[in-house]
């Protein structure tokens, strides 16, 4: 049994929903290439919650006016408006924090468009501590440690593992003790920046002003190319 296959099953095992969403993208980031297009985020794909707003907060911190925004469903005129921008033949870098069922549509459409996916994560928050699984290609690198550093920072306790898609790097596995006992968005602001200057490789990522408390639950952020 291959590692992918081991990893696919773990994430099942250990994730239920959110590792089926994770298991099933590893064809997305299985063999990607290191991106030298140079392609600025233009698409920004959120829900409604406090996560979501703090992950556009995040975003729009890095990218600015270019970045556009689209209001994420499940409806299918949003999903065939979002298929129609995959296909379109021009080249677009996609990112976003979406709850696990959004992001599974998402991420199939994406699939069947042979889009690429450099970065992949699940995203748990509950009882002012937070969960993070990350599967990324190199073009990602160094980003989960500026993500740990924020973390830590925030306060909250978190446990982050990251698995690195076509390299023989052993699995990456970081975590802070809580210091209060707060659950904030402020993670959510710092993934969005990430993914917003993933080309740029930033030196570090600021911290983004976010109001109020994040409640309990599951999200998915990705970056999506083609």
């Amino acid at each position: 049994m291959n590692a992918n296959r081991r990893f696919v099953l773990k994430s099942m095992v250990l994730g239920g929903a959110a590792g089926v969403v994770l298991s099933r993208s590893m064809p997305l980031l299985a063999g990607v290439p290191p991106s030298h297009s140079g392609i600025r985020p233009a698409l920004a794909l959120v829900g409604g919650g406090v996560a979501e707003a703090a992950f556009l907060q995040g975003a729009m911190a890095a990218a600015g006016a270019q970045l556009r925004v689209q209001q994420l469903d499940q409806s299918l005129s949003s999903m065939l408006d979002f298929e129609q921008r995959l296909r379109a033949g021009r080249p677009l870098r996609v990112i976003g924090l979406l709850d696990d069922a959004a992001a599974t549509l998402v991420l199939d459409l994406a699939r069947s468009a042979g889009a690429r996916v450099p970065w992949l994560g699940q995203h748990t928050a509950e009882a002012g501590s937070t969960r993070h699984r990350l599967l990324n290609t190199d073009l990602a690198e160094g980003c989960t440690r500026q993500l740990s550093r924020l973390l830590h920072a925030c306060g909250a306790g978190f446990t982050l593992d990251e698995e690195r898609q076509g390299s023989v790097a052993p699995a990456r596995q970081l975590a802070g003790p809580a210091r209060n006992g707060a659950g904030s968005a402020q993670w959510a602001a710092g993934v969005g920046y990430l993914l917003a200057a993933l080309d740029a490789h930033p030196a570090m990522t600021p911290r983004v002003s976010v109001q109020g408390t994040l409640p309990s639950g599951s999200f998915v952020s990705f970056s999506i190319e083609v």
